[in-house]
């Protein structure tokens, strides 16, 4: 499918059709990556970007308890 690059202030833009940004799962305010390859422009959805802080909100240290507890430590693991 083709599309036409348009100008957007000092840069240039394309839209996305609608039955591509379905099939892909791309909607209004999503996040993607542009970058250059072999003379073609790949665009892809970004990865999210997650902050330890942001996943243990609400955490107690008696929710984890004894998350981390795999027992003894053997071979290379052993710290002295």
């Amino acid at each position: 499918m083709q599309v036409q690059i348009s100008r957007w202030g000092n840069s240039l833009g394309l839209r996305v059709p609608k039955d591509i940004a379905r099939e892909v799962g791309l909607a209004e305010g999503d996040r993607v990556e542009v970058v250059a390859e072999q003379g073609r422009i790949v665009i892809a959805l970004a990865r999210p970007r997650y902050r330890l802080a942001d996943l243990l909100v609400g955490m107690t240290p008696h929710d984890m308890g004894g998350t981390f507890d795999w027992g003894e430590d053997v071979g290379r693991e052993v710290v002295e």
